[in-house]
């Protein structure tokens, strides 16, 4: 399928253009997907396709230190794959979660934050290994600069808000 939407890719983004969306595509990743797209100044805005959902905070620190973990891994120019464990992902947001005694919590309540980005389609679990991740490349599309400075500037107003 991959190479048939290389050799169409024209004729997708004159079409998906009519639909309101724009196709982004990186071959160099191997990943593309549709984004809704702002009309011209002389077009008419479209109603959204999809809905948007705004992502909770644990969910989307989470995306950002997958995110820096993938850019660790392209930097030391190891495998393209970034694979971790359940464990890896808990000690990566342990940090960030508030400080309990139930360990146990702790960790199925990371899962439950891995099962919303695996949801979303930014990881996916390794066949029989339910312990193991794999984190998608389409991640780095998602969570770049403007979207990382976009959550720091909502983590400032959340620590504001905290401090009055």
């Amino acid at each position: 399928m991959w190479a048939v939407l290389l050799d169409i890719q024209p004729q997708v983004r004159d079409y998906a253009r009519t639909l309101g969306l724009d196709l982004i595509l990186d071959e160099s990743e191997g990943y593309a997907f549709l984004r809704s797209r702002k009309p011209d100044q002389d077009e008419v805005e479209l109603p959204r396709l999809v809905a948007r959902r705004p992502l909770s905070y644990p969910v989307s620190l989470l995306l950002a230190l997958l995110r820096k973990k993938l850019a660790e891994s392209d930097a030391s120019g190891g495998d393209t794959r970034l694979i971790l464990s359940r464990d890896e992902v808990v000690e990566m947001m342990r940090t960030y979660l508030p400080d309990g005694s139930n360990e146990a919590r702790r960790v199925e309540q990371v899962e439950g934050y891995l099962n919303r980005v695996i949801d979303l389609g930014f990881a996916r679990r390794l066949k029989n290994q339910d312990q193991t991740i794999e984190v998608r490349r389409i991640l780095k599309a998602f969570v770049d600069a403007q979207w990382l400075s976009d959550l720091d500037s909502q983590l400032g107003a959340y620590r504001a808000h905290q401090g009055s």
